[in-house]
């Protein structure tokens, strides 16, 4: 049986990489799945290829009025939402004395607030059923640093802290909230990076490749599914033992 037969699912950057690699990981799950993207039409043609009822929404999550018009629209079409994947996020990345008040910002907006906003916008629809999964994307830089990435590492830091506390606040009201912490995944953005550095990412990864986007979606997947009933709060790397191996 299908682990998301009858659910609905909402996926923020679901357009493309991960998050599309996520979209369809829950669609062939039975999930009825939204797709919320900055990029309308992306988000739409994703909707189209997974079909299965799939809506295509776009949304900035980084605005709070834009979240909230994203979620009225996803009830108004869905009636419901069960599962919330917050995978949306980007990268401006400078040293510290290098960095621009706009590159914290940007960064800032939309991984950290963002994920705050849609989280506020939609758990008031769980809790009122008394239901409802949240996955949170942090990043392996979230619990160790890196260099050149003071915003992307304070947010994926503070999303996990985040986490934490609406495991507490939310658990309690039948609300399950975990995070992933994904390490060096082969994307769109590392396809275009040097043969040189993506084999320096994965002579760090002890097993010794680059994680793929359907590594990440499984971890959701699991994490969102009843197999995890019992797992709140939590923060799952995935990222081939990069952790362990520093």
């Amino acid at each position: 049986m299908q682990r998301f037969s009858g659910k609905v699912a909402l996926i923020t950057g679901g357009a493309r990489g991960i998050g599309r690699a996520t979209a369809e990981a829950f669609a062939a799950e039975g999930a009825r799945v939204i797709v919320a993207d900055v990029a309308a039409d992306a988000a739409e043609a994703t909707a189209r290829a997974l079909g299965g009822g799939a809506v295509g929404l776009a949304v900035d999550v980084g605005d709070p009025q834009s979240v909230k018009q994203l979620v009225a629209t996803a009830l108004s079409r869905t009636e419901r939402i069960d599962v919330l994947i917050n995978n949306a996020g980007i990268t401006c990345d400078a040293s510290l004395l290098k960095m621009s008040d706009e590159a914290w910002d940007t960064v800032i907006a939309v991984n950290l607030s963002g994920t705050f906003y849609m989280t506020r916008e939609v758990a008031p629809h769980m809790t009122a059923r008394g239901s409802g999964a949240i996955v949170n994307a942090s990043s392996v830089v979230g619990v160790y640093g890196n260099f050149g990435q003071t915003n992307y590492v304070a947010t994926k830091s503070g999303v996990i802290g985040m986490t934490r506390v609406w495991a507490r606040e939310l658990g309690r009201k039948g609300v399950r909230v975990n995070a992933i912490a994904p390490g060096f995944i082969a994307t769109d953005m590392t396809a275009k990076m040097p043969e040189e550095v993506l084999d320096g990412m994965k002579k760090k990864t002890p097993l010794g490749r680059l994680g793929a986007p359907e590594d990440v979606a499984k971890a959701y997947l699991f994490l969102a599914s009843d197999e995890a009933s019992f797992i709140n709060g939590q923060v799952l790397g995935v990222d081939g033992g990069l952790v362990a191996g520093t």
